[in-house]
């Protein structure tokens, strides 16, 4: 098989900053009661930007912090729950708005662990031969399919994306990889799309399309997936924790990432946090939190790290990459 390395990453988060203050004013809720409950702070919100844009602009940052050009991409894959129509794919229309010629482009649906999926499945491509350079992005416009008047959602998540380019190199990136699901957990977190309604339904249905979540279950189950993730990646690729420089993980919730590593016995400075400012942008959450490391250099070259990741489906998953 061949070798898969990532070369680079690339972010991009709408400029418009809302804080829990300003939450606050629209649904029945505090600064206080967000950040002790989630640990987030503030989030950015599109004020017209769609997930295609925001997938367009990390990837023209990727490129530039790592040379690559459109022409030189085979494949972009877009992780995201929020795309801009049915159809056309989001890929697609980053492909147009790119000039990535060349690529051929596809969406996937794993919700907050897309990034680790896509990731998996473009290294897969890679070590066939059949690729030799991709495009993943992990993008999110949530504020889209939230619902404003339920505190319990819509203050915990914001938009964005990030982006990573992988191709075929002489060191092992992607050194390990681990996914799963559970589609019986499908009701703990849910979003509906366009209802069955045609000329032959007797009872058409009107859906609301937003978000749904029993905080709880997702709890219970984001905790338990993160220890079980971050152990079966390690295992399988026979590394000790203690050559990870950092564990990335979904940014989600400040106390699941706290309970995962109480029960790990690590200590919460091995786990980089950056939800206080971002939220939770779901597919987004990972190649973020990975290009601002290395924009503030808190990453360097040679460096290992563990993404791990939880969503809706339910799907869980993460990788031991090689920077």
């Amino acid at each position: 098989m061949n070798s898969v390395e990532i070369i680079g990453f690339g972010s991009y988060a709408p400029e418009n900053v809302i804080t829990n203050d300003e939450i606050s004013k629209i649904v029945d809720t505090s600064d206080e009661w967000i950040s002790t409950r989630s640990g987030i702070r503030e989030r950015r919100i599109s004020t017209g930007e769609n997930t295609s844009d925001l997938s367009i602009k990390a990837a023209l940052a990727a490129m530039k912090n790592t040379g690559v050009s459109p022409e030189e991409l085979d494949m972009i894959i877009v992780a995201t729950s929020s795309p801009d129509a049915y159809t056309p794919s989001t890929a697609c229309l980053v492909q147009a708005g790119i000039g990535a010629v060349n690529a051929e482009c596809f969406d996937i649906s794993a919700a907050c662990t897309g990034f680790i999926y896509g990731l998996r499945i473009a290294s897969q491509f890679i070590k066939t031969g059949e690729v030799k350079t991709a495009l993943v992005i992990g993008a999110e416009v949530l504020s889209k399919i939230l619902n404003w008047e339920d505190r319990s959602t819509c203050v915990l998540f914001g938009d964005g994306a990030g982006a990573a380019i992988i191709r075929l190199g002489q060191e092992n990136g992607i050194i390990s990889t681990y996914t799963g699901a559970d589609g019986t957990g499908k009701d703990s977190l849910y979003c509906p799309a366009a209802p069955v309604n045609n000329p032959y339904i007797s009872d058409p249905k009107i859906l609301n399309n937003t978000i749904s979540m029993n905080g709880k279950e997702v709890f219970k189950f984001a905790v338990k997936v993160m220890e079980k993730s971050i152990e079966e990646v390690l295992k399988k690729s026979e590394c000790s924790i203690d050559n990870i420089k950092y564990i990335v993980p979904h940014q989600a919730n400040i106390r699941i990432i706290e309970f995962a590593a109480k029960r790990l016995n690590l200590s919460l400075d091995k786990f980089y946090i950056n939800l206080d400012r971002y939220g939770n942008t779901s597919a987004a959450t990972i190649p973020t939190a990975l290009d601002e490391m290395l924009q503030r250099g808190v990453l360097n070259k040679g460096d290992k790290v563990v993404i791990v990741g939880f969503g809706a489906g339910l799907t869980w998953g993460s990788a031991l990459i090689q920077i």
